[in-house]
């Protein structure tokens, strides 16, 4: 930059201006100087094994301002339940503190009663300091002996921080009450203990804490790697090679199956079928594969035509989503001090690919010739968001009640509103709109005739439940291990970073659903049956029933959640998620199908 031509004051100004944009665009951020404040915001409180079930800090009897200054949030942080505010505590920067008393609480007896409630529900808090979240317990409970029972319940009134520091810069910090003896909180009369008073009812806590500041040769880039390691929370992902290889294998055997038996087979079909019919058509009727007797009817459009549609668009729109939050996952656009980012790309990205329902609901609508391409558009941009809307009404509805800050605020209501109605559902008219106008013909390599062909009774391994049992649980097999981390990572307290790990499973998922498509679709025409349509979609579509179960599954053995709040959000939200693969994988399922379908019969012979 040739600043020499302008004015002093104009050369520092651009100096300035293009350090700050060298600064934003480096990742690089001005450090602390000696001395200088490190705001500590306290966050919320809950029960260790509800991670959904979250309440504010200043809920509890404890040392709070008279005014509280809240932080502001981003979108995801509101949407996860943050709701940060500045606290007592003073820290500054590379200065140690040795038990410095923070405030003098005078507990009623309904206040010692509300401690000892949430010590015994193993609440947990969770400060946050330059962007490092900080855990630890509210108390102490011990429970030992039978004959005579032993019930202790303490209230940690001391906090130890332990911060590190690399240059100017915050490394980690967290909280220590290693060598501190918790007040004891017993019912009725006691004696005063370290700084405690008890007497007339009430009970009087002194808060105090230390801060001690270690250097740490970890550079600022790489402390999302320390807080990895912390081990607060029960460390429960690692690379699991076992389950990919297990994943991979399944999609070989399938793969085969697909290309090398149904392909043998579909071989033998054509040098059939493709000879010259001396004998007429009716001669086909005696064949063992009845798929080319149905020609004139397989290409027969279905009942529920506007669902069927709505149903593949949404589920592009997932697909396409879904690929996104992955991607922007694997360019690190999330880490661990990132609070919410992938709540708010979530929600910005569902809104701007409602295009993408939209144009694909509406221009496969038009092509199988559907009039009411309005109400069309209606049911796609509703298929979704009315289920969506409802659950969540039910949930917030409850965190409401119980005061939990899960409940959303009036203004985070209306900002998730306004994107929807501002620009959702307008992406989605302009998508169907598109669609509709550059929708082609329906390519068909067979002409359907009026009258449509009795269907043969069908033995029971070729009913659509058998079909969806079949076509559900070899993709669901295929993603169980790894939906294990995934449900331990969203119920719980994980941070998931095996992003690649992710998306080699995601793909399994998509080439699994598409192969057991292509298969069950192949045996219902053979059994000269042309209800393909909805089949192709139900089929792999109720891998979502199976993830459903196994949330159920999860609940009751590999979680601890309990109660109305946590249990009514985890079921709410297990049923969308359910609802997402069924549609997700039931457009794939379907477009695999349709490609299927006209080799096969692009492939044969017609008089």
């Amino acid at each position: 930059l040739k600043l020499g031509h302008l004015p002093g004051g104009c050369q520092k100004t651009m100096w300035l201006h293009c350090t700050l944009i060298l600064c934003l665009f480096s990742g690089w951020i001005v450090g602390y100087k000696q001395g200088d404040n490190v705001t500590l915001y306290v966050n919320k409180v809950g029960p260790y094994h509800n991670p959904q079930e979250t309440y504010h800090y200043y809920t509890l009897p404890v040392c709070s301002p008279e005014k509280v200054h809240h932080k502001s949030l981003s979108l995801g942080e509101v949407l996860d339940g943050d709701r940060m505010a500045e606290s007592l505590y003073h820290i500054r920067f590379r200065e140690n503190v040795e038990k410095k008393t923070l405030c003098q609480l005078t507990l009623s007896e309904k206040q010692v009663d509300q401690l000892r409630e949430a010590i015994e529900e193993l609440y947990y808090f969770e400060f946050v300091l330059d962007d490092i979240p900080i855990w630890g317990f509210v108390g102490y409970i011990e429970e030992s002996g039978f004959l005579p029972h032993s019930h202790k319940v303490g209230l940690w009134t001391h906090l130890d921080f332990n911060i590190e520091y690399n240059g100017n810069s915050v490394i980690f910090a967290n909280v220590s009450v290693k060598d501190v003896k918790p007040v004891p909180l017993e019912e009725g009369a006691g004696a005063a203990v370290g700084g405690v008073g008890l007497g007339g009812g009430s009970l009087t806590v002194t808060h105090t804490y230390s801060v001690r500041w270690f250097e740490s040769p970890l550079p600022h880039a790489r402390r999302a790697e320390r807080l990895r390691d912390y081990s607060f929370f029960p460390k429960t992902l690692e690379i699991h090679w076992l389950s990919i290889i297990n994943s991979l294998v399944l999609v070989v055997l399938l793969l085969g199956f697909v290309i090398i038996i149904l392909m043998r087979v579909l071989k033998n079909d054509f040098a059939r079928y493709n000879v010259e019919e001396e004998g007429g058509c009716d001669d086909l009727d005696q064949g063992d594969n009845g798929w080319k007797i149905i020609h004139t009817d397989v290409f027969r459009f279905p009942p529920y035509k506007s669902l069927l549609c709505a149903v593949l668009g949404v589920g592009a729109q997932f697909l396409t989503l879904a690929t996104g939050i992955i991607v922007m996952a694997l360019l690190g656009m999330f880490n661990v001090h990132r609070h919410g980012a992938i709540n708010s790309a979530a929600i910005v990205l569902y809104a701007l690919t409602s295009c993408v329902s939209g144009y694909v609901s509406c221009s496969f609508y038009t092509q199988i010739n559907g009039q009411r391409w309005v109400w069309n558009i209606i049911l796609t941009s509703s298929l979704f968001s009315a289920p969506l809307f409802l659950t969540w009404s039910v949930v917030n509805s409850i965190h409401w009640w119980s005061g939990s800050t899960q409940a959303l605020p009036a203004t985070t209501v209306l900002l998730l509103l306004g994107a929807w109605v501002l620009v959702g559902f307008p992406l989605t008219v302009i998508g169907g709109i598109v669609g509709k106008n550059r929708a082609g013909s329906f390519q068909a390599p067979c002409r359907t005739r009026n009258i449509p062909r009795q269907i043969p009774t069908q033995p029971w391994y070729k009913h659509t439940a058998v079909h969806m049992a079949i076509g559900g649980f070899l993709p669901f097999s295929a993603i169980s291990v790894e939906l294990y981390y995934i449900f331990a990572t969203v119920w719980g307290r994980e941070h998931y970073t095996l992003y690649g790990i992710l998306l080699c499973v995601f793909a399994i998922l998509l080439s699994v659903g598409a192969c057991i498509s292509v298969a069950l679709t192949y045996f219902l025409l053979s059994g000269e049956d042309y209800r393909w349509w909805w089949r192709s979609v139900l089929s792999t579509g109720s891998t979502g029933l199976f993830i459903f179960v196994y949330s159920v599954f999860y609940y009751r053995n590999r979680s601890s959640m309990s109660g109305l709040v946590q249990s009514t959000e985890f079921f709410g939200y297990s049923l969308l998620t359910a609802l997402v693969f069924s549609l997700m994988l039931g457009s794939v399922a379907f477009w695999a199908s349709l490609a299927f379908i006209r080799y096969i019969y692009r492939s044969l012979k017609m008089d």
